[in-house]
């Protein structure tokens, strides 16, 4: 399989978890779902990642090493940013703010790592990012989320998770090529980083009673997680973030199109033209 193929079946695969997240886990606070999930998600992923590997499955260069730990606690800060921004805020314009994520890789991979596009995938990443935003955006005045951005503190926190995502992702591409961490190293050292972050979060309210019923769903969506974050992790070895990322982030693309036909969502009609604006543009990112 190429890069984008990889980055295209993550991007399914976490468009089906995000909507199975909110289908089924709604009811639970973020710090005890994320705990219960990335528990689940070592529990599945560290023996397979002993079993395929010569010796410990972490970077051995202590320079790679850091630089693994610092990108994985850049997903910790987005994930956290963000999640406060949805409890002080409206989704309508904390939603639609924190899926810019492309518009910063891009920026950020070009005048960094010198990264070269085609002006086709550049106008791609340009589409999607549109796409993004207009898939998240509830009817109103079109730019207001972005105007907001200058004054409300969750549309400057949905902003700087999305900020905070386009350097975890160019971090990753650097990561995977240019320090040659392996996908497993990487997603093995993200996915503890997590587990050891939130759940001091979750403290007292992480009652094993109260999450009994549901052990299966977590047991499922962290075999999600973890095949997840190592299809993505492929991806980024052979793809610049500023293609991989976008592609990747069409997953908020597949949730919206499973909780419109599943859960007869409204505004579906309005989020699948979105849809299309956003395949497009992967659709030029993968021509280009």
């Amino acid at each position: 399989m190429s890069g984008i193929a990889y980055a295209l079946f993550a991007a399914v695969l976490f468009g089906v978890y995000l909507f199975v997240v909110k289908r089924y886990f709604s009811a639970y606070p973020v710090s005890v779902y994320l705990s219960w999930v990335y528990v689940a998600a070592v529990v599945w992923y560290l023996p397979i990642a002993f079993a395929t590997t010569d010796g410990v499955p972490v970077p051995t260069d202590p320079v790679a090493f850091g630089a693994t730990v610092a990108v994985s606690l850049g997903v910790v800060v987005a994930l956290v940013v963000f999640f406060r921004a949805l409890a002080i805020g409206e989704v309508s314009y904390v939603a639609p703010i924190s899926k810019v994520v492309p518009a910063f890789v891009l920026p950020i991979e070009v005048l960094l790592l010198q990264e070269r596009l085609t002006p086709m995938q550049v106008a791609g990443v340009v589409v999607v990012t549109v796409g993004l935003y207009l898939v998240n955006y509830e009817p109103g005045e079109l730019l207001t989320p972005l105007r907001r951005a200058v004054t409300a503190r969750p549309a400057q926190l949905a902003l700087v998770s999305a900020a905070t995502f386009g350097v975890v992702d160019v971090g990753k591409r650097v990561l995977l090529q240019e320090l040659a961490v392996t996908p497993t190293e990487f997603v093995v050292v993200m996915l503890v980083t997590i587990l050891v972050s939130v759940v001091p979060l979750a403290g007292r309210k992480l009652d094993l009673a109260a999450a009994a019923d549901d052990w299966w769903k977590f047991v499922a969506v962290g075999a999600v997680i973890a095949g997840g974050q190592h299809v993505i992790a492929i991806s980024f070895t052979t793809l610049p973030a500023s293609v991989a990322s976008p592609i990747v982030n069409a997953q908020a693309v597949v949730a919206v199109l499973l909780g419109g036909v599943l859960l007869d969502e409204p505004q579906f009609r309005i989020r699948l033209v979105a849809a299309s604006v956003a395949i497009a543009g992967v659709a030029l990112i993968t021509l280009g």
